[in-house]
């Protein structure tokens, strides 16, 4: 019989905070986040690590797991699509139209320990 309050976890899986935001990940995962420092192909390592788990063993920090780290390989460096934005003020005949593109790394996930 299936409980639908049980989660089953089949590979290691991790959540990590970077860049003032939580990832859910697992190894061999491609995530974009915030721009950190690097050349594509550096290997870089998350500490703020706030979950592992697999379908044996689960651990949760308080706030971080002691002990855990993330590693993953930088596979480039881009920026996001331009984002539009409009400021205005009512009555005066001011208008004025911004666009930002935000810069973003993509990392692969290599190692969860």
């Amino acid at each position: 019989m299936y409980n639908s309050h049980l989660i089953y976890l089949k590979n290691m899986l991790a959540i990590i905070k970077t860049g003032g935001k939580q990832y859910k990940i697992e190894e061999g995962d491609k995530i974009k986040i915030e721009k950190i420092e690097g050349v594509e192909g550096d290997v870089v390592s998350f500490d703020e690590v706030l979950f592992v788990g697999d379908e044996k063993d689960v651990k949760i920090g308080s706030p971080m797991v002691d002990g855990a780290k993330v590693e993953g390989k930088i596979v480039q460096q881009t920026r996001d699509e331009k984002v539009w934005g409009i400021k205005h003020k009512a009555k005066k005949r001011y208008k004025m139209k911004f666009g930002h593109k935000q810069f973003r790394t993509e990392v692969e996930i290599t190692k969860i320990a």
